[in-house]
């Protein structure tokens, strides 16, 4: 029969502003700055606060110390919310000091208008602004333009650059490509796009451009680049011969088989390799490359009178405040509490407050490691000590989940260059004594025993691990295998130099 009971439990629930601390702790640098971008072109209580000498911090930040001065003792934090994120009082109060924070970059409404000042004072040309590199696609789009090719014959070679990997490699089987088309010419000549076609569109597409484009594997790429070559090339057709046949041996530097399955000399077959290894395995990577992706470290790290200080890095504080006329305005208005505006109100106290607490945790956070990885900035990465998150967390009184998002996509600016928070967290590995190391000290370890080998003998797996054991260090060869593979490091046969 149904019955009604009562029953008590306890459950935690996060409120929109917790749901939004928890949010920015986890952004990186880049995008915290866009969301701050986006308050402040959007919500109309926050103004922009420019740096007092905009000179002198950008020449700071060209020297990679961006103005930081003395570092002070961060507050300490609350409880937080166990796996929720960052503790936040209940209210909607904004702290006085939280005011004055702001994020060092204008608003995207400030820079089209810093843009159109350019423009208009003679100092430049909008083109000027912008950067556009043109990728493999439009290249070879813009190249079969010339060519005078009708019909599926034209359609056919669009379909073939469309299906081309960045690298320029063919990855996909030409009858995967064969589909219906439905065009004029294909009715009026009852034809088809068939795999022939295909495939004279793919030798058309791999004349377009670089030599190499359009090729199916490594060993079709490099025998393109080959036969572009000028005919009186010294070893040309030896190297064709190598790629063609001999590609693997090559790779495993079996000179010896190689020059009795060729019949040449030692010194034709020296040189021909030397031309095999002149070409470019990855053409199409030579198309629309960026000037490459750049991370902005959340904090910066330097010896100041013997002593590690940590500093948030100045480019990335939030400089966003309360407009004060507005929020005056608005106060002497009556508005309803909850009116649309009075929301807005509170959503700019809390993001301000947000902000300033998440570069409060990333401070606190980054000064931990720093205290508990002084080693490394000393000697180098062979003196990083093992480390977990609980680590942090438990000295910091805070949740692991916390520490996780803190130290996620999150960089550190030291004088050993630029590294991501999760780098000091390296496993634990056991000693023969009965201690402990780290495996980024393993990785250091096999890197210099890899270096000092005699490259007509080099280490294999099985001796790099015995030669651990030797130092004390007890691991597995597939534990080796994997480190050797994460540091790009080939095998030993690889290795081996004739």
């Amino acid at each position: 029969m149904p019955s009604i009971a009562l029953q008590a439990r306890q459950q935690i629930a996060l409120t929109p502003r917790l749901q939004q601390a928890v949010r920015l702790l986890q952004l990186s640098s880049l995008e915290f700055q866009q969301e701050l971008r986006e308050a402040l072109d959007t919500n109309p209580f926050l103004e922009y606060v420019a740096p007092t000498s905009a000179s002198g911090e950008a020449a700071d930040a060209a020297e990679g110390t961006a103005g930081i001065g003395a570092g002070t003792a961060a507050p300490e934090a609350s409880a937080d919310i166990p796996g929720g994120g960052m503790d936040q009082a209940d209210d909607g109060s904004m702290p006085p000091e939280a005011s004055s924070w702001s994020a060092d970059m204008p608003s995207s409404g400030a820079l089209r208008a810093s843009v159109h000042r350019g423009i208009e004072d003679g100092e430049g040309e909008a083109a000027d602004w912008v950067r556009v590199p043109v990728s493999l696609r439009e290249q070879l789009h813009d190249a079969l333009r010339l060519l005078p090719l009708k019909g599926l014959d034209r359609v056919a070679a669009q379909v073939v650059i469309e299906a081309l990997d960045d690298d320029g490699y063919l990855r996909q089987e030409l009858s995967d490509l064969v589909s219906p088309i439905d065009t004029d010419d294909a009715q009026e000549d009852n034809e088809v796009l068939d795999e022939d076609r295909l495939r004279v569109a793919l030798r058309v597409v791999q004349t377009l451009d670089r030599p190499g484009i359009g090729a199916r594997s490594l060993s079709e790429c490099l025998a393109l680049q080959i036969e572009a070559m000028p005919p009186d090339t010294p070893h040309r057709e030896l190297a064709s011969r190598i790629v063609t046949q001999h590609l693997e041996r090559l790779a495993r530097r079996e000179s010896g088989e190689m020059q009795r399955q060729l019949g040449c000399d030692a010194h034709a077959l020296q040189a021909a390799c030397a031309l095999v290894r002149r070409l470019d395995p990855k053409p199409g990577n030579q198309y629309g490359r960026a000037d490459g992706g750049y991370v902005v470290p959340d904090v910066i790290v330097r010896q100041v009178r013997g002593r590690w200080v940590v500093s948030v890095n100045p480019a990335i504080e939030p400089r966003a405040r309360i407009h004060k006329l507005y929020a005056e305005m608005f106060a002497r208005s009556g508005e309803a509490s909850r009116s649309p505006l009075a929301q807005q109100l509170q959503e700019a106290r809390w993001l301000i407050r947000n902000a300033h607490k998440r570069c409060e945790t990333i401070l606190r956070v980054g000064e931990c490691i720093v205290a508990r990885q002084k080693a490394f900035f000393q000697y180098g990465e062979i003196a990083l000590r093992p480390m977990l998150l609980r680590d942090v967390a438990d000295e910091l009184g805070l949740h692991e989940s916390t520490v996780s998002r803190a130290t996620g996509n999150k960089y550190m600016a030291t004088p050993r260059g630029i590294f991501e928070f999760k780098r000091f967290f390296p496993r634990e590995l056991e000693t023969r004594t009965g201690g402990t190391c780290s495996a980024a000290a393993v990785r250091v370890l096999i890197k210099e025993m890899i270096d000092a080998e005699d490259p007509r003998d080099p280490l294999s797996d099985v001796v790099l691990t015995h030669e651990l054991e030797k130092q004390g260090v007890r691991v597995a060869r597939r534990t080796v295998t994997k480190y050797r593979q994460m540091m790009k490091l080939p095998a030993a046969e690889m290795r081996r130099q004739p």
